[in-house]
């Protein structure tokens, strides 16, 4: 029997603007285009997904939020969409969809669900992979450049949240 709640690693693993850089490179030559436009799901995938959208020269460029349930209540509860672009814009279309990672697969699975119910065409592209927590057995990203099992912290992460704003505005003279 599996723990149902698996514990963290005891490090996370912290990752340098290089390491993602090479991620990016290592992601790229997979992907098979061309697209029509790019979604990006808010806020993991917003970096990974710039730095793809220059590299394809992509010039739509879509986002989505999606909020699950907290922790404490159904893991495979219905999620709310923050924000979604209209179906017309991917009925008829092949959408690339990016996140920095896919975890346990939720965010991703739903998301290409909808952009299918609106007519579009659907493939998933993350950084990290991590199918020993996946929960959908037959699904996983399209492409990913690593596979862990690791807690990851990506440069973007560090240091940014709200709490941390107020102290390191940079003073310009």
């Amino acid at each position: 029997m599996t723990n149902p709640n698996p514990t963290m690693p005891s490090a996370p693993d912290f990752l340098s603007w290089q390491e993602v850089e090479k991620l990016v490179d290592y992601l790229l030559p997979q992907l098979r285009g061309p697209y029509d436009a790019m979604m990006l799901i808010t806020r993991g995938g917003i970096v990974p997904g710039g730095l793809i959208a220059e590299a394809l020269e992509m010039t739509h460029v879509l986002t989505a939020a999606v909020q699950f349930p907290e922790a404490g209540q159904a893991r495979l509860a219905w999620p709310t969409f923050l924000q979604f672009p209209e179906d017309r814009l991917l009925r008829d279309k092949k959408i690339l969809i990016i996140d920095d990672i896919w975890a346990n697969g939720r965010t991703l699975t739903t998301v290409k669900g909808r952009v299918v119910a609106a007519g579009g065409r659907a493939e998933a592209a993350v950084l990290h992979y991590k199918p020993g927590s996946n929960l959908f057995r037959e699904a996983g990203p399209d492409y990913y450049a690593a596979v862990t099992d690791r807690f990851v912290v990506y440069p973007w992460e560090i240091q940014r949240g709200p709490d941390e704003f107020n102290t390191r505005v940079p003073q310009f003279n």
